[in-house]
């Protein structure tokens, strides 16, 4: 067996492990991990995530980048040989981070702050993740999506559309909605309380002083290092495990209905029956990161109580503060939006039944139009169709695999492929203005009758937003395959076809 296989068989099985024996006992708390941190095998297994990472090639405050690992003397194992060193040693420092301000997406004129520490902090806190990611995953909550091995935006947006669909006994129970949203989040994460949920599980206390020197890490800021008593910093690997711990206590609050972790889904449906019955209101949480939305079956005030609770929930245990103004409490059959999609309850045209539909928001549609026109007024004429078609093809590929589970998702992509068509051809009259309009299209137009008002210059052509049609995201309940629990065979051969190159890098 090759040593790169190895390597990914004991990170692997040690992670089964970990998140076994996590999972059978609750109260289990986690003594002896420094070791497998320090191991040749885990960091090893670091090195090769971050490599086939394109942050990699982006430097923290020390310009090391993996170019520049590569080319030292002794290369990558070289590197990760002086890391271990420090670690076993105590000697290991994490470096203050870089700071880069990024513009929120729809946002124009607002940005949020993205720290990018040193490679060698990097590859410490992926080991960090690989350790602890097991152990707390057993622990966070099946209504909990953000930042979590196999989950994504859709399973969270499938899980709340099937709660407004009707059930065996009738119409949803769900009537409203509180859109949760958190000031400055991660920049408010309290150490203290942090570090002591932490804790919960994990009582080696060189790790637990790892994970406070990775919080305490200043933040390089023109030149300055500072040193921030709050938050955690955006962009760090380990930065979203260490928010799921903390934010978990909001599904924690709500635990009672939206189920716990380790039981079954009917305990849950019975506890919220039992409320029901006596007239008692029940609460249904999807979180997504810090971004959380609560369901409701009672009324307007019971939700706008529930509002005012909340915060001072968060206020007392977690001591962040929820925005109250931007916190709304809205209808399900109004709609509201959440993780990019507009999520309301409307009839079925077939049965008449109310159901939960996602549609794709009129504000997101007309933030693409403004990116798309931005992009090819930017472009001069004097380059080719070919630059153009490059630039575009990306954002049209990711924006229709992100909508295409919308409703009436294959409208609007018609809708969007219309728009963009003229809106090339305008590009192509400024760059040809003593050309006739036919034929800039028979130049540029693709000639196959499936294709007739396709943009091809040479072997480019420009895609359509309507390709692949729209799609239903299945709901795939509370038992997600996380790499832990399935066979992992996609995990050992990414892992295999690394370490192959990278042994004959070693050989040559």
């Amino acid at each position: 067996m090759r040593p790169g296989a190895v390597n990914t068989a004991f990170v692997l099985d040690m992670q089964r492990k970990l998140h076994r024996w996590s999972v059978a006992n609750a109260e289990k708390v986690f003594a002896d991990l420094f070791n497998i941190v320090c191991d040749r095998r885990t960091l090893l297994e670091s090195w090769r995530r971050l490599t086939r990472n394109k942050g990699s090639r982006t430097p923290g405050t020390d310009g090391v980048t993996r170019k520049t690992v590569e080319e030292q003397l002794g290369g990558a194992v070289r590197f990760i040989e002086d890391i271990r060193g420090e670690l076993r040693s105590g000697t290991y420092r994490p470096e203050p981070v870089r700071q880069r301000l990024i513009p929120k997406p729809g946002k124009p004129g607002k940005v949020r702050p993205l720290g990018i520490p040193t490679l060698k902090d990097r590859l410490v806190q992926m080991a960090l993740k690989l350790v602890l990611e097991p152990i707390f995953e057993a622990d966070f909550y099946p209504t909990s999506y953000g930042f979590r091995p196999g989950r994504s935006t859709h399973d969270a947006l499938a899980k709340i559309q099937r709660r407004l669909h009707p059930t065996p006994s009738g119409t949803s129970e769900y009537r409203f909605v509180i859109e949760g949203d958190i000031k400055g989040c991660f920049d408010a994460v309290d150490h203290h309380v942090l570090m002591e949920r932490v804790r919960r599980r994990v009582g080696d206390r060189k790790v637990l002083r790892l994970v406070l020197a990775f919080l305490k890490a200043g933040v390089m800021i023109e030149g300055t290092v500072r040193h921030p008593v709050t938050g955690t910093p955006q962009g760090g690997i380990i930065s979203p495990l260490l928010a799921n711990v903390y934010l978990a206590a909001i599904d924690e609050r709500y635990g009672r209905w939206s189920m716990r972790p380790r039981e079954r889904p009917q305990n849950a449906a019975d506890r919220r029956l039992y409320d029901r019955r006596r007239n008692r209101p029940t609460f249904y949480a999807v979180r997504y990161a810090d971004d959380f939305v609560v369901l409701t079956d009672g009324t307007r005030e019971e939700a706008e109580a529930e509002k005012f609770a909340l915060a001072q929930f968060l206020k007392m245990e977690l001591r962040m503060e929820l925005s109250m103004e931007k916190t709304r409490i809205t209808g399900v059959g109004e709609g509201f939006d959440f993780l990019g999609y507009r999520v309301v309850q409307t009839k079925a045209r077939r049965t008449g039944r109310m159901v939960g539909n996602l549609f794709i928001p009129k504000s997101k549609l007309k933030d693409l139009r403004h990116k798309i026109k931005v992009r090819v007024r930017a472009t001069p004429t004097g380059q080719a169709l070919a630059d153009l078609i490059d630039d575009l093809n990306p954002v049209i590929t990711g924006w229709r695999n992100y909508y295409r589970y919308a409703t009436w998702a294959t409208r609007d992509f018609a809708s969007l492929d219309w728009w963009l068509w003229e809106r090339i051809g305008r590009w192509l009259h400024r760059k040809h203005p003593k050309t006739t309009w036919q034929e800039l299209r028979r130049r540029f137009q693709a000639t196959a009758p499936d294709s007739r008002w396709r943009w091809v210059d040479g072997p480019r052509s420009l895609r359509f937003f309507r390709e692949g049609g729209s799609l239903h995201f299945p709901h795939r309940g509370i038992r997600i395959p996380n790499g832990w629990n399935d066979p992992g065979e996609k995990f050992r051969k990414g892992a295999d076809r690394f370490w192959a190159s990278f042994n004959t890098l070693m050989d040559a």
